[in-house]
């Protein structure tokens, strides 16, 4: 990640519980905490997710959306922190955009909300597998697209690159992944160079 992020950069990752360990100089960990038997001392993630944005992130890592925090996720990917992320379940990259709906009904967020605030901040998504053996593995790349319906915007995940697929003709979000890399990369590089 170092060699991608300048270092100037600060990451801030929000949490249920610690796992993401970034390899990088500037990091802010926020972690959300149970109240106790009362319910007292609660630190939602939502919270915290919303209290990011205050500690002038450049980027905002969430490891897990899981409920209502993808509202204020979908906020804080539009509102400048290009190159943030989140970790969401879903049983494909395909599926995302319905996990996302759902997720979304959740914290209140209309389907045409939604599909405005995802076409406008999730670019590509990556799909992770667990091997037989426990070990984690990037199984898939797809890019995020939109096409508008009577109903509004259709979101969906086309592929553009699949584990094991070989030689075979690149999928037709290829040329969309390929793009946004050539666009995206260079900005990086001209940046680490300052």
């Amino acid at each position: 990640m170092l060699g991608l992020v300048p270092a100037r950069e600060r990451i801030v990752c929000v949490e249920d519980s610690p796992e993401l360990a970034p390899a990088h100089p500037h990091v802010v960990r926020l972690a959300a905490r149970g109240g106790n038997s009362e319910g007292a001392g609660e630190v939602a993630l939502r919270e915290l997710v919303r209290q990011s944005l205050r500690m002038r992130p450049d980027r905002v890592v969430v490891g897990e959306v899981r409920g209502a925090e993808v509202v204020d996720l979908l906020a804080a990917l539009n509102t400048g922190h290009d190159g943030s992320a989140g970790t969401i379940h879903a049983n494909s990259a395909a599926e995302v955009p319905a996990r996302l709906a759902a997720l979304g009904a959740l914290g209140g967020l209309s389907g045409p909300a939604l599909a405005a605030q995802v076409a406008a901040s999730i670019h590509v998504v990556i799909g992770v597998r667990r091997d037989l053996d426990g070990r984690r593995h990037v199984a898939e790349i797809g890019v995020v697209t939109t096409t508008r319906d009577a109903a509004g915007l259709d979101l969906r995940v086309e592929p553009a690159w699949t584990h094991g697929a070989g030689d075979t003709e690149p999928p037709a979000g290829r040329k969309v992944l390929d793009s946004l890399l050539r666009t995206r990369l260079p900005a990086v590089a001209e940046t680490e160079a300052r």
